[in-house]
């Protein structure tokens, strides 16, 4: 139920066509106290047009709009204040979400049109690491909230399956490794291998010409170089596929830069009948001096061909593929000049698609403030983040909760949960450091505190036990107002996440409401039996389908016992 529209409509139409809908719409305000109402319109940009004081326009205003939903409309200065009918809106709202249930706040903003979303991409032969995590779960949660919005996300896992990085790891496997030692640990081992590889190099400026040497038979197709290459691959896809289950994460397609290997040709063959390939230094590359951007590199003066040669057949490959209306890059910001690179060199080539092409980038996950690097060995694996947090989580259910059946299910959906919510509630461009402890809180700003509340809030409903349909009349009270007017704003938190790419707003808003329904509960005795008890738990029910459906989009499992 979208209060804004009904009250930008009756500005409109007693404005008698000064301002637009959309104009009025845009213009509307939350005010800053609760004691002056729930929405606010300033009359500041009408002074002109009316030649009277803002202040004269509200007073005319205010006297001619009457709404059903609306209890009293008054001017305060410049400003027009509108006070909501608590009982008439609450009966609505309830009734409007008991009615969708976890389908509340759907939109059909998408028309059922295509959007492409590629995320995660961990590298072959490398463990998959907290610094993955936040690509997967960004990326995840985005495509939760397109589809929520009536959009198809199609889930592409664009895996670092191809480089010069093989190139030094079948040197190094070449130099120090071990088939057997390899065979029984194949990531640890690999992993172990590339670090040796780089603290080699800084000394020895030869094995980096080897690694590049390396890479190139394997782009020519030599039989040792590709049966090794499947190997690393083969063992990386089996460790990746234990920590997508344990995230309960899953994609449509895994097509790596490796499978673009036979399509690259016919990308470059396109850039040259199209005249924007030159040579610089024996390389070719796309000059884009136009954009004040340097030149994006096509084929190496070797012959080899680099990243943004596969970025842009990749994106070639999914709209002949797909036909998206818009296609996601869930990667790290270091990378945007790239993005900025392939998506304009895509453009000068005449795709007007090209302008649908978005780079969603996010911030680094630190540890003891330094950023974690692969090649230096400071990593953390996500696989043991998430085994010592089940750990942690089943030792706080214990304590809270010891009779809880299903334990083990729970503490893995706690554990796993207050990763991904530690996560996606902070703002994705910002940088972010990770403290288990922290994250497994069960009070505080916590995804433990949101499912928590969830779990209460059924657990409210099992000892009502209402069977039959809540006789909904309306609620007048502050605090039940408090959390009907979250509950009004969760379709437009979903909008905005939308147009933001933000998955922080709904992480925020679940805090929020869990905040406020911790506050009802603590001053309202839900259930004693008098003629508000159907609209309370009306309420509580209303609160578990929003909770739920909030944390689904963040990809968050809601326990109904904790």
């Amino acid at each position: 139920m979208d209060l804004i529209t009904h009250y930008a409509k009756e500005i409109t139409l007693n404005l008698n066509g000064i301002l637009t809908f959309e104009e009025v719409m845009k213009l509307i305000e939350k005010p800053k106290y609760t004691g002056q109402g729930d929405m606010a319109f300033p009359c500041f940009s009408l002074a002109k047009l009316l030649k009277k004081s803002p202040n004269q326009i509200a007073k005319d205003l205010s006297n001619k709009i009457q709404h059903p939903l609306f209890d009293n409309v008054v001017a305060d200065g410049p400003y027009v204040n509108c006070f909501l009918n608590k009982e008439s809106v609450s009966k609505e709202v309830l009734f409007t979400i008991l009615s969708h249930g976890v389908e509340y706040g759907n939109l059909d903003i998408g028309h059922g049109e295509n959007i492409t979303i590629d995320f995660s991409s961990p590298n072959i032969a490398k463990p998959f690491s907290m610094g993955h995590l936040r690509s997967t779960v960004i990326g995840n949660s985005i495509a939760n909230i397109v589809e929520k919005c009536g959009y198809n996300a199609i889930r592409i896992n664009h895996l670092g399956d191809w480089g010069t990085q093989f190139g030094k790891l079948i040197t190094a496997y070449k130099l120090w490794g071990d088939e057997k030692i390899i065979k029984e640990n194949p990531i640890k081992e690999l992993l172990s291998l590339y670090v040796e590889f780089h603290e080699q190099a800084e000394h020895n400026e030869e094995l980096e010409d080897e690694a590049r040497l390396w890479f190139k038979r394997l782009e020519e197709g030599n039989e040792e170089a590709l049966m090794l290459w499947k190997w690393f691959r083969d063992e990386s896809l089996r460790e990746f596929s234990k920590i997508y289950n344990l995230l309960d994460i899953h994609f449509d397609f895994y097509q790596g830069e490796a499978f673009y290997n036979d399509k690259m040709n016919k990308t470059i063959n396109l850039l040259n009948d199209k005249g924007l390939i030159s040579s610089s230094q024996g390389a070719e590359v796309v000059r884009l001096e136009e954009y004040d951007l340097p030149p994006c590199l096509i084929k190496k003066s070797d012959g080899a061909t680099l990243y943004a040669t596969r970025d842009i057949t990749a994106a070639l490959y999914r709209q002949e593929t797909h036909k998206f209306t818009k296609s996601l890059y869930i990667v790290g910001h270091e990378q945007s000049l790239h993005f900025k690179q392939v998506f304009l060199v895509l453009k000068k080539m005449g795709y007007k698609w090209a302008d649908e092409l978005i780079h969603i980038p996010f911030g680094f996950i630190m540890k003891d403030k330094k950023k974690m690097s692969t090649r230096k060995g400071k990593i953390v694996l996500l696989e043991e983040v998430i085994e010592e947090a089940i750990s942690l989580a089943t030792q706080n259910i214990e304590v809270k909760n010891p009779n809880l059946k299903n334990r083990e299910n729970v503490a893995k959906q706690v554990a796993v949960g207050s990763i991904i919510f530690q996560d996606l509630k902070n703002e994705r461009l910002n940088n972010i450091e990770f403290s288990l402890e922290e994250m497994l809180k069960f009070e505080g700003e916590t995804g433990p505190y949101v499912q928590y509340t969830h779990a209460r809030a059924c657990s409210i409903l099992k000892k009502a036990n209402e069977e039959k349909n809540l006789n909904i009349n309306g609620l007048n009270d502050n605090y039940s107002w408090s959390v009907i007017k979250l509950l009004i704003e969760f379709p437009e938190v979903i909008k905005k996440s939308l147009n933001q790419y933000e998955p922080s707003q709904i992480a925020k808003y679940l805090i929020d409401l869990s905040q406020e329904f911790n506050k009802y509960y603590s001053h309202v005795k839900i259930l004693v039996d008098d003629p508000q008890k159907e609209d309370r738990l009306a309420l509580v029910k209303s609160v578990t389908f929003v909770l739920k459906e909030g944390l689904r989009l963040l990809g968050v499992k809601a326990p109904e016992e904790m």
